[in-house]
Protein backbone atom coordinates (compact mmCIF):
# COMPACT_ATOMS: atom_id res chain seq x y z
CA UNK A 1 0.00 0.00 0.00
CA UNK A 2 2.53 2.49 0.84
CA UNK A 3 4.74 1.92 -2.18
CA UNK A 4 1.33 2.27 -4.19
CA UNK A 5 1.27 5.71 -2.29
CA UNK A 6 4.33 6.42 -2.84
CA UNK A 7 4.30 5.68 -6.49
CA UNK A 8 0.89 8.00 -6.88
CA UNK A 9 2.17 10.84 -5.03
CA UNK A 10 5.57 10.76 -7.06
CA UNK A 11 4.66 10.23 -10.57
CA UNK A 12 3.26 14.11 -10.88
CA UNK A 13 6.86 15.23 -10.54
CA UNK A 14 8.20 12.82 -12.50
CA UNK A 15 5.99 13.55 -15.07
CA UNK A 16 6.95 17.17 -15.00
CA UNK A 17 10.37 16.55 -15.13
CA UNK A 18 10.40 14.18 -18.07
CA UNK A 19 8.23 16.89 -19.49
CA UNK A 20 10.39 19.65 -18.98
CA UNK A 21 12.75 17.61 -21.23
CA UNK A 22 10.34 16.59 -24.21
CA UNK A 23 10.12 20.28 -24.24
CA UNK A 24 13.79 21.13 -24.84
CA UNK A 25 14.01 18.71 -27.23
CA UNK A 26 11.51 19.95 -29.42
CA UNK A 27 12.50 23.08 -28.78
CA UNK A 28 16.12 22.58 -29.41
CA UNK A 29 14.90 20.28 -33.01
CA UNK A 30 13.09 23.49 -34.73
CA UNK A 31 15.74 25.40 -33.51
CA UNK A 32 18.33 23.01 -35.26
CA UNK A 33 16.19 23.07 -38.49
CA UNK A 34 16.36 26.73 -38.87
CA UNK A 35 20.28 26.97 -38.36
CA UNK A 36 21.36 24.21 -40.37
CA UNK A 37 19.32 25.68 -43.56
CA UNK A 38 21.51 28.68 -42.68
CA UNK A 39 24.44 27.11 -44.14
CA UNK A 40 23.54 24.12 -46.00
CA UNK A 41 22.64 25.42 -49.75
CA UNK A 42 26.65 27.33 -49.59
CA UNK A 43 28.04 24.06 -51.02
CA UNK A 44 25.48 23.30 -53.73
CA UNK A 45 25.13 26.80 -55.26
CA UNK A 46 26.83 25.27 -58.30
CA UNK A 47 24.66 22.92 -58.82
CA UNK A 48 21.53 24.90 -58.29
CA UNK A 49 22.93 27.86 -60.63
CA UNK A 50 23.25 25.13 -63.66
CA UNK A 51 19.79 23.95 -63.11
CA UNK A 52 17.71 26.94 -62.86
CA UNK A 53 20.24 28.89 -65.20
CA UNK A 54 21.18 31.71 -63.02
CA UNK A 55 24.33 33.57 -62.94
CA UNK A 56 27.14 33.44 -59.90
CA UNK A 57 25.79 36.45 -58.55
CA UNK A 58 21.95 35.41 -58.99
CA UNK A 59 22.40 32.41 -57.32
CA UNK A 60 23.51 34.14 -54.35
CA UNK A 61 20.24 35.64 -53.56
CA UNK A 62 18.82 31.82 -52.16
CA UNK A 63 21.56 33.02 -49.49
CA UNK A 64 20.91 36.54 -49.15
CA UNK A 65 17.27 36.33 -49.18
CA UNK A 66 17.21 33.75 -46.32
CA UNK A 67 19.39 35.51 -44.18
CA UNK A 68 17.56 38.93 -44.79
CA UNK A 69 14.29 37.10 -43.64
CA UNK A 70 15.80 35.72 -40.74
CA UNK A 71 16.86 38.96 -39.30
CA UNK A 72 13.82 41.11 -40.17
CA UNK A 73 11.63 38.79 -38.52
CA UNK A 74 13.68 37.48 -35.27
CA UNK A 75 13.43 40.67 -33.66
CA UNK A 76 9.33 40.56 -34.24
CA UNK A 77 8.97 36.95 -32.54
CA UNK A 78 8.38 38.55 -29.15
CA UNK A 79 5.48 40.52 -30.16
CA UNK A 80 4.02 37.50 -32.43
CA UNK A 81 3.94 35.06 -29.79
CA UNK A 82 2.14 37.64 -27.50
CA UNK A 83 -0.79 38.10 -30.37
CA UNK A 84 -1.42 34.66 -31.47
CA UNK A 85 0.27 32.50 -28.87
CA UNK A 86 3.81 31.04 -28.17
CA UNK A 87 2.83 27.94 -28.89
CA UNK A 88 0.57 28.33 -31.73
CA UNK A 89 3.22 30.81 -33.16
CA UNK A 90 5.69 27.69 -32.72
CA UNK A 91 3.81 25.35 -34.40
CA UNK A 92 3.11 27.65 -37.41
CA UNK A 93 5.90 28.57 -37.86
CA UNK A 94 7.46 24.53 -38.03
CA UNK A 95 5.22 23.59 -40.22
CA UNK A 96 5.14 26.55 -42.79
CA UNK A 97 8.77 26.23 -42.58
CA UNK A 98 8.21 22.67 -43.84
CA UNK A 99 5.83 23.48 -46.74
CA UNK A 100 8.62 26.10 -47.53
CA UNK A 101 11.10 23.57 -47.83
CA UNK A 102 9.25 21.57 -50.09
CA UNK A 103 8.59 24.38 -52.27
CA UNK A 104 12.22 25.84 -52.44
CA UNK A 105 12.92 21.62 -53.53
CA UNK A 106 10.55 22.19 -56.40
CA UNK A 107 11.09 25.16 -57.36
CA UNK A 108 11.95 25.40 -61.35
CA UNK A 109 13.59 28.51 -61.92
CA UNK A 110 15.43 31.34 -59.90
CA UNK A 111 12.79 33.11 -58.84
CA UNK A 112 10.08 30.27 -57.33
CA UNK A 113 13.56 29.65 -55.70
CA UNK A 114 14.44 32.70 -54.28
CA UNK A 115 11.14 33.32 -52.82
CA UNK A 116 10.68 30.05 -51.23
CA UNK A 117 13.82 30.68 -49.42
CA UNK A 118 12.25 34.05 -48.65
CA UNK A 119 9.65 32.63 -47.14
CA UNK A 120 11.18 29.83 -45.07
CA UNK A 121 13.77 32.95 -44.13
CA UNK A 122 10.73 34.17 -42.30
CA UNK A 123 8.76 31.13 -40.95
CA UNK A 124 12.71 29.82 -39.58
CA UNK A 125 13.77 33.35 -38.10
CA UNK A 126 10.79 32.50 -35.22
CA UNK A 127 11.99 29.18 -34.27
CA UNK A 128 15.73 30.19 -33.41
CA UNK A 129 14.38 33.24 -30.73
CA UNK A 130 11.05 31.23 -29.23
CA UNK A 131 12.96 28.19 -29.10
CA UNK A 132 15.48 29.81 -26.41
CA UNK A 133 12.65 31.95 -24.40
CA UNK A 134 10.56 28.71 -24.44
CA UNK A 135 13.94 27.15 -22.44
CA UNK A 136 14.35 29.96 -19.98
CA UNK A 137 10.26 30.22 -19.47
CA UNK A 138 10.21 26.51 -19.05
CA UNK A 139 13.12 25.44 -16.55
CA UNK A 140 14.15 26.62 -13.18
CA UNK A 141 17.40 29.18 -12.69
CA UNK A 142 19.47 25.85 -11.66
CA UNK A 143 18.83 23.83 -14.71
CA UNK A 144 19.33 26.70 -16.87
CA UNK A 145 22.86 25.25 -17.76
CA UNK A 146 21.84 21.86 -19.35
CA UNK A 147 18.47 23.18 -21.06
CA UNK A 148 20.83 25.64 -22.43
CA UNK A 149 23.64 23.33 -23.34
CA UNK A 150 20.47 21.14 -24.80
CA UNK A 151 19.87 24.12 -27.47
CA UNK A 152 23.29 25.16 -28.45
CA UNK A 153 24.22 21.71 -29.53
CA UNK A 154 22.10 22.29 -32.75
CA UNK A 155 23.13 26.17 -32.71
CA UNK A 156 26.68 25.80 -32.34
CA UNK A 157 27.21 22.33 -34.19
CA UNK A 158 24.19 23.57 -37.39
CA UNK A 159 26.70 25.72 -39.08
CA UNK A 160 29.22 23.32 -39.20
CA UNK A 161 26.89 20.00 -39.74
CA UNK A 162 25.22 22.16 -42.98
CA UNK A 163 28.32 22.15 -45.38
CA UNK A 164 28.77 18.31 -44.37
CA UNK A 165 25.22 17.49 -45.06
CA UNK A 166 24.55 19.47 -47.47
CA UNK A 167 27.63 18.10 -49.64
CA UNK A 168 26.63 14.98 -49.24
CA UNK A 169 23.20 15.07 -50.16
CA UNK A 170 23.85 17.01 -53.49
CA UNK A 171 26.43 14.43 -54.51
CA UNK A 172 24.20 11.35 -53.70
CA UNK A 173 20.66 12.79 -54.44
CA UNK A 174 20.68 15.88 -55.96
CA UNK A 175 20.62 19.86 -54.49
CA UNK A 176 16.86 19.33 -54.40
CA UNK A 177 17.40 16.77 -51.41
CA UNK A 178 18.82 19.13 -49.36
CA UNK A 179 15.45 20.83 -49.02
CA UNK A 180 13.23 17.75 -48.72
CA UNK A 181 15.63 16.50 -45.97
CA UNK A 182 13.73 19.04 -43.45
CA UNK A 183 10.38 17.02 -44.31
CA UNK A 184 10.61 14.22 -41.90
CA UNK A 185 12.27 15.94 -39.46
CA UNK A 186 10.19 18.58 -39.51
CA UNK A 187 7.06 16.55 -39.32
CA UNK A 188 8.64 15.20 -36.31
CA UNK A 189 9.14 18.09 -34.80
CA UNK A 190 5.57 19.40 -35.38
CA UNK A 191 3.87 16.43 -33.75
CA UNK A 192 6.44 17.02 -31.04
CA UNK A 193 5.31 20.71 -30.31
CA UNK A 194 1.73 19.62 -30.55
CA UNK A 195 2.26 17.32 -27.84
CA UNK A 196 4.49 18.56 -25.90
CA UNK A 197 4.69 22.20 -25.47
CA UNK A 198 2.19 23.82 -22.91
CA UNK A 199 -1.15 24.93 -24.06
CA UNK A 200 -1.63 28.77 -24.75
CA UNK A 201 -3.27 30.42 -21.76
CA UNK A 202 -6.66 31.84 -22.69
CA UNK A 203 -7.21 35.38 -20.82
CA UNK A 204 -10.69 36.70 -22.47
CA UNK A 205 -10.41 39.90 -21.37
CA UNK A 206 -6.92 40.90 -22.52
CA UNK A 207 -6.38 43.18 -25.22
CA UNK A 208 -5.28 42.07 -28.40
CA UNK A 209 -1.73 43.60 -29.04
CA UNK A 210 -1.99 46.96 -31.81
CA UNK A 211 -0.23 46.06 -34.86
CA UNK A 212 2.39 48.46 -34.81
CA UNK A 213 2.75 48.56 -38.59
CA UNK A 214 5.29 51.33 -38.42
CA UNK A 215 7.45 49.85 -36.68
CA UNK A 216 7.38 46.48 -38.46
CA UNK A 217 7.99 48.26 -42.02
CA UNK A 218 10.87 50.71 -40.25
CA UNK A 219 12.74 47.66 -38.91
CA UNK A 220 12.20 45.61 -42.54
CA UNK A 221 13.52 48.54 -44.43
CA UNK A 222 16.54 49.39 -41.88
CA UNK A 223 17.08 46.06 -41.54
CA UNK A 224 16.56 44.28 -44.69
CA UNK A 225 18.97 47.20 -46.37
CA UNK A 226 21.42 46.47 -44.07
CA UNK A 227 21.73 43.00 -44.35
CA UNK A 228 22.01 43.62 -48.29
CA UNK A 229 24.43 45.79 -47.59
CA UNK A 230 26.37 43.30 -45.99
CA UNK A 231 25.99 40.37 -48.58
CA UNK A 232 26.31 42.51 -51.55
CA UNK A 233 28.92 45.54 -50.73
CA UNK A 234 32.10 43.60 -51.33
CA UNK A 235 31.38 41.98 -54.73
CA UNK A 236 30.58 45.70 -55.76
CA UNK A 237 33.21 47.54 -54.16
CA UNK A 238 31.18 49.30 -51.60
CA UNK A 239 30.95 52.85 -52.03
CA UNK A 240 32.08 52.60 -55.10
CA UNK A 241 28.75 51.36 -56.33
CA UNK A 242 25.38 53.66 -56.00
CA UNK A 243 23.34 51.01 -54.96
CA UNK A 244 25.23 49.84 -51.91
CA UNK A 245 25.98 53.87 -50.73
CA UNK A 246 22.06 54.28 -51.15
CA UNK A 247 21.58 50.40 -49.13
CA UNK A 248 24.12 52.41 -46.48
CA UNK A 249 21.94 55.79 -46.06
CA UNK A 250 18.53 53.63 -45.94
CA UNK A 251 19.97 51.36 -43.16
CA UNK A 252 21.80 54.31 -41.30
CA UNK A 253 18.08 56.65 -41.78
CA UNK A 254 15.81 53.64 -41.35
CA UNK A 255 17.72 52.30 -37.85
CA UNK A 256 17.50 55.83 -36.65
CA UNK A 257 13.98 56.39 -37.38
CA UNK A 258 13.20 52.68 -35.84
CA UNK A 259 14.51 53.29 -32.57
CA UNK A 260 12.78 56.14 -31.85
CA UNK A 261 9.30 54.59 -33.34
CA UNK A 262 9.64 52.06 -30.56
CA UNK A 263 10.87 54.17 -28.17
CA UNK A 264 7.83 56.76 -28.68
CA UNK A 265 5.56 54.04 -29.12
CA UNK A 266 3.16 52.39 -26.05
CA UNK A 267 3.04 48.98 -27.89
CA UNK A 268 5.64 48.48 -29.71
CA UNK A 269 6.48 46.07 -32.37
CA UNK A 270 10.17 45.18 -30.99
CA UNK A 271 10.22 46.50 -27.24
CA UNK A 272 13.95 47.96 -27.17
CA UNK A 273 13.40 48.98 -23.12
CA UNK A 274 14.70 45.69 -22.27
CA UNK A 275 18.10 46.97 -23.09
CA UNK A 276 17.87 48.99 -19.97
CA UNK A 277 18.94 45.23 -18.44
CA UNK A 278 22.85 45.99 -18.66
CA UNK A 279 23.49 42.37 -19.26
CA UNK A 280 21.56 41.97 -21.76
CA UNK A 281 23.21 45.37 -23.68
CA UNK A 282 26.55 43.98 -22.82
CA UNK A 283 26.16 40.49 -23.31
CA UNK A 284 24.23 41.13 -27.09
CA UNK A 285 27.47 43.36 -28.52
CA UNK A 286 29.26 40.10 -27.13
CA UNK A 287 26.81 38.11 -28.88
CA UNK A 288 27.81 39.79 -32.20
CA UNK A 289 31.22 38.71 -31.67
CA UNK A 290 30.55 35.29 -31.13
CA UNK A 291 28.46 35.11 -34.34
CA UNK A 292 31.09 36.71 -36.09
CA UNK A 293 33.48 34.06 -35.26
CA UNK A 294 30.95 31.22 -35.70
CA UNK A 295 29.52 31.62 -39.47
CA UNK A 296 32.64 34.31 -39.87
CA UNK A 297 35.33 31.26 -39.80
CA UNK A 298 32.92 28.82 -41.11
CA UNK A 299 32.65 31.41 -44.24
CA UNK A 300 36.89 31.38 -44.50
CA UNK A 301 37.89 28.33 -43.27
CA UNK A 302 36.41 26.16 -45.84
CA UNK A 303 37.26 28.73 -48.66
CA UNK A 304 41.14 28.56 -47.26
CA UNK A 305 40.72 24.23 -47.70
CA UNK A 306 39.58 24.20 -50.91
CA UNK A 307 41.55 27.64 -52.71
CA UNK A 308 44.89 27.09 -50.46
CA UNK A 309 44.80 23.11 -50.27
CA UNK A 310 42.77 22.01 -52.61
CA UNK A 311 40.07 20.40 -50.84
CA UNK A 312 36.93 19.17 -52.59
CA UNK A 313 33.80 20.08 -50.39
CA UNK A 314 32.81 16.56 -49.05
CA UNK A 315 36.44 16.62 -48.14
CA UNK A 316 35.98 20.17 -46.31
CA UNK A 317 33.15 19.05 -44.67
CA UNK A 318 34.47 15.99 -43.12
CA UNK A 319 37.71 18.61 -41.90
CA UNK A 320 34.97 20.54 -40.28
CA UNK A 321 32.88 17.81 -38.97
CA UNK A 322 35.65 16.74 -35.91
CA UNK A 323 35.22 20.77 -34.19
CA UNK A 324 31.52 20.38 -34.44
CA UNK A 325 31.31 16.86 -32.70
CA UNK A 326 33.57 18.46 -29.92
CA UNK A 327 31.30 21.56 -29.88
CA UNK A 328 28.43 19.34 -29.23
CA UNK A 329 30.31 16.97 -26.49
CA UNK A 330 31.56 20.01 -24.48
CA UNK A 331 27.88 21.90 -24.79
CA UNK A 332 27.00 18.83 -22.74
CA UNK A 333 29.86 19.23 -20.26
CA UNK A 334 29.53 22.58 -19.65
CA UNK A 335 25.92 22.47 -19.17
CA UNK A 336 26.01 20.18 -15.81
CA UNK A 337 29.03 22.93 -14.93
CA UNK A 338 28.11 26.12 -15.82
CA UNK A 339 26.21 26.96 -13.00
CA UNK A 340 29.03 26.13 -10.38
CA UNK A 341 31.37 28.36 -12.36
CA UNK A 342 31.65 32.14 -12.74
CA UNK A 343 30.46 32.64 -16.27
CA UNK A 344 32.94 35.28 -17.13
CA UNK A 345 35.71 33.26 -16.79
CA UNK A 346 34.40 30.66 -18.87
CA UNK A 347 33.79 33.53 -21.21
CA UNK A 348 37.27 34.93 -21.28
CA UNK A 349 38.59 31.74 -20.93
CA UNK A 350 37.08 30.62 -24.39
CA UNK A 351 38.06 34.38 -26.00
CA UNK A 352 41.44 33.43 -25.48
CA UNK A 353 41.62 30.01 -25.89
CA UNK A 354 40.31 30.92 -29.90
CA UNK A 355 42.35 34.24 -30.16
CA UNK A 356 45.37 31.57 -29.22
CA UNK A 357 43.61 29.01 -32.12
CA UNK A 358 43.29 32.02 -34.76
CA UNK A 359 47.30 32.89 -34.33
CA UNK A 360 48.10 29.01 -34.82
CA UNK A 361 46.12 28.78 -37.98
CA UNK A 362 48.21 32.32 -38.92
CA UNK A 363 51.22 29.32 -39.12
CA UNK A 364 50.06 26.96 -41.76
CA UNK A 365 50.86 26.67 -45.26
CA UNK A 366 50.79 25.26 -48.57
CA UNK A 367 52.12 21.96 -47.06
CA UNK A 368 49.96 22.17 -44.06
CA UNK A 369 47.52 18.62 -44.24
CA UNK A 370 44.48 18.00 -42.28
CA UNK A 371 46.17 16.26 -39.53
CA UNK A 372 47.83 19.75 -38.42
CA UNK A 373 44.14 21.06 -39.07
CA UNK A 374 42.62 18.53 -37.01
CA UNK A 375 43.48 19.79 -33.69
CA UNK A 376 43.24 23.90 -34.32
CA UNK A 377 39.86 23.11 -35.03
CA UNK A 378 38.95 20.96 -32.88
CA UNK A 379 39.83 23.22 -30.23
CA UNK A 380 38.17 25.70 -31.85
CA UNK A 381 34.92 24.16 -31.83
CA UNK A 382 35.77 23.59 -27.37
CA UNK A 383 36.68 27.05 -27.28
CA UNK A 384 33.38 28.68 -28.64
CA UNK A 385 30.95 26.86 -26.40
CA UNK A 386 33.14 28.20 -23.18
CA UNK A 387 31.80 31.53 -24.69
CA UNK A 388 28.60 30.51 -25.87
CA UNK A 389 26.97 28.66 -23.02
CA UNK A 390 27.88 31.06 -20.33
CA UNK A 391 27.05 33.94 -22.27
CA UNK A 392 23.58 32.85 -22.53
CA UNK A 393 23.07 32.22 -19.15
CA UNK A 394 24.99 35.37 -18.00
CA UNK A 395 22.66 37.59 -20.62
CA UNK A 396 19.49 36.34 -20.46
CA UNK A 397 19.39 34.80 -16.98
CA UNK A 398 18.99 38.43 -14.85
CA UNK A 399 16.17 39.07 -17.00
CA UNK A 400 12.49 39.07 -15.48
CA UNK A 401 10.10 36.47 -16.73
CA UNK A 402 8.37 38.95 -18.95
CA UNK A 403 11.66 40.39 -20.61
CA UNK A 404 12.80 37.18 -21.62
CA UNK A 405 11.17 36.95 -25.26
CA UNK A 406 11.70 40.17 -26.02
CA UNK A 407 15.21 40.25 -24.78
CA UNK A 408 15.75 36.46 -26.40
CA UNK A 409 15.21 37.43 -29.80
CA UNK A 410 17.43 41.22 -29.70
CA UNK A 411 20.29 38.56 -28.26
CA UNK A 412 19.56 36.10 -31.26
CA UNK A 413 19.34 38.94 -33.30
CA UNK A 414 22.78 40.35 -32.56
CA UNK A 415 24.39 37.02 -33.15
CA UNK A 416 22.86 36.47 -36.98
CA UNK A 417 23.95 40.37 -37.54
CA UNK A 418 27.03 39.57 -35.61
CA UNK A 419 27.45 36.21 -38.30
CA UNK A 420 26.97 38.95 -41.55
CA UNK A 421 29.39 41.27 -40.45
CA UNK A 422 31.93 38.79 -39.86
CA UNK A 423 31.25 37.76 -43.21
CA UNK A 424 31.33 40.72 -44.77
CA UNK A 425 34.31 41.63 -42.51
CA UNK A 426 36.74 38.92 -43.28
CA UNK A 427 35.59 38.69 -47.23
CA UNK A 428 36.78 42.82 -47.20
CA UNK A 429 40.01 41.97 -45.18
CA UNK A 430 40.93 38.77 -47.33
CA UNK A 431 40.19 40.34 -50.34
CA UNK A 432 42.35 43.53 -49.75
CA UNK A 433 45.24 41.88 -48.41
CA UNK A 434 45.06 39.17 -51.14
CA UNK A 435 45.34 42.40 -53.54
CA UNK A 436 48.16 43.78 -51.26
CA UNK A 437 50.27 40.87 -50.92
CA UNK A 438 49.91 40.40 -54.85
CA UNK A 439 51.18 43.45 -55.57
CA UNK A 440 53.90 43.30 -53.17
CA UNK A 441 55.37 39.71 -54.75
CA UNK A 442 54.82 41.00 -58.07
CA UNK A 443 57.32 43.88 -57.43
CA UNK A 444 60.03 40.94 -57.21
CA UNK A 445 58.81 39.37 -60.09
CA UNK A 446 60.49 40.71 -62.82
CA UNK A 447 62.12 39.71 -66.53
CA UNK A 448 65.09 41.33 -64.82
CA UNK A 449 65.65 39.21 -61.34
CA UNK A 450 67.45 36.43 -62.03
CA UNK A 451 65.72 34.12 -59.76
CA UNK A 452 62.75 34.77 -61.39
CA UNK A 453 64.63 34.15 -64.63
CA UNK A 454 65.72 30.60 -63.10
CA UNK A 455 62.05 29.34 -61.85
CA UNK A 456 60.78 30.30 -65.64
CA UNK A 457 63.52 28.44 -67.21
CA UNK A 458 63.26 25.52 -65.20
CA UNK A 459 59.18 25.39 -66.00
CA UNK A 460 59.79 25.86 -69.38
CA UNK A 461 62.05 22.82 -69.62
CA UNK A 462 59.86 20.70 -67.46
CA UNK A 463 56.67 21.88 -70.08
CA UNK A 464 59.12 21.21 -73.27
CA UNK A 465 59.85 17.91 -71.79
CA UNK A 466 56.47 17.10 -72.42
CA UNK A 467 56.14 18.06 -75.78
CA UNK A 468 55.33 21.88 -75.86
CA UNK A 469 57.68 23.98 -78.16
CA UNK A 470 59.13 26.90 -76.87
CA UNK A 471 56.80 29.45 -77.06
CA UNK A 472 53.86 27.31 -75.91
CA UNK A 473 55.83 26.25 -72.88
CA UNK A 474 57.40 29.87 -72.15
CA UNK A 475 53.33 30.72 -71.65
CA UNK A 476 52.75 28.16 -69.44
CA UNK A 477 55.47 28.86 -67.43
CA UNK A 478 54.44 32.24 -67.09
CA UNK A 479 50.94 31.20 -65.89
CA UNK A 480 52.13 28.80 -63.72
CA UNK A 481 54.54 31.17 -62.00
CA UNK A 482 51.95 33.76 -62.14
CA UNK A 483 49.45 30.61 -60.32
CA UNK A 484 51.90 30.06 -57.83
CA UNK A 485 52.24 34.10 -56.97
CA UNK A 486 48.42 34.30 -56.32
CA UNK A 487 48.49 31.11 -54.10
CA UNK A 488 51.30 32.88 -52.04
CA UNK A 489 49.10 36.09 -51.89
CA UNK A 490 46.30 33.80 -50.91
CA UNK A 491 47.84 32.09 -48.02
CA UNK A 492 49.49 35.40 -46.87
CA UNK A 493 46.12 36.77 -46.56
CA UNK A 494 44.55 34.26 -45.16
CA UNK A 495 47.25 34.52 -42.19
CA UNK A 496 46.14 38.55 -42.02
CA UNK A 497 42.90 37.17 -41.83
CA UNK A 498 43.51 34.93 -38.82
CA UNK A 499 45.60 37.34 -36.60
CA UNK A 500 42.74 40.33 -37.03
CA UNK A 501 40.08 37.26 -35.85
CA UNK A 502 42.16 36.46 -32.94
CA UNK A 503 42.94 40.05 -32.02
CA UNK A 504 39.04 41.04 -32.29
CA UNK A 505 38.56 38.34 -29.22
CA UNK A 506 41.35 39.96 -27.39
CA UNK A 507 40.07 43.62 -27.82
CA UNK A 508 36.27 42.75 -26.84
CA UNK A 509 37.08 40.89 -23.22
CA UNK A 510 36.29 44.09 -21.39
CA UNK A 511 32.97 43.68 -21.98
CA UNK A 512 33.09 41.60 -19.54
CA UNK A 513 32.93 43.77 -17.05
CA UNK A 514 29.31 44.95 -18.08
CA UNK A 515 28.15 41.31 -17.32
CA UNK A 516 26.64 39.86 -14.42
CA UNK A 517 27.48 36.07 -13.22
CA UNK A 518 23.85 35.06 -14.47
CA UNK A 519 23.54 32.70 -11.07
CA UNK A 520 20.37 35.15 -9.91
CA UNK A 521 17.68 37.14 -11.75
CA UNK A 522 17.25 40.79 -11.10
CA UNK A 523 14.38 43.11 -10.41
CA UNK A 524 12.25 43.46 -12.91
CA UNK A 525 13.58 47.44 -12.81
CA UNK A 526 17.18 46.80 -12.14
CA UNK A 527 20.01 47.19 -14.43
Amino acid sequence: MSNAITRRTSSPVQKRAWLKWAIAVTASLGAMLEVIDTSIVNVALTDMQASVGATISEIGWVVTGYAIANVIIIPLTAWLGDAFGKKRYFVFSLLGFVVASVLCGLAGNLSALVASRVLQGLLGGGLLAKAQSILFETFPPEQQGVAQAVFGVGVIAGPAIGPTLGGYLTDALGWRWIFFINVPVGIVAVLMAVIFLPADELHPNRPIPKVDWWGIALLAIALGSLQTFLEEGEQDGWFESYFITLLAITASVGLLLFIWRELSTTQPAVDLRVLRHRSLAAGSVYSAVVGMELYGTLFVIPIYAQTVLNYTAQQTGLLIMPGALASAVTMVVMGKVSGKIDGRVLIAGGSIFIAMVMFNLADLNPNTGSDALFWPLLWRGVSIVLMFLPLSLVTLGPLPKKDIPAGSGFYNLTRQLGGSIGIALLATVLDRRHAFHRAVLVEHVTPYDLQTQERVNALMGAMQGQGADAATAHQQALALLDQTLDGQAMLLAFEDLFWVVGLIFLVTLPLLFLLGKGDRPVPAGGH
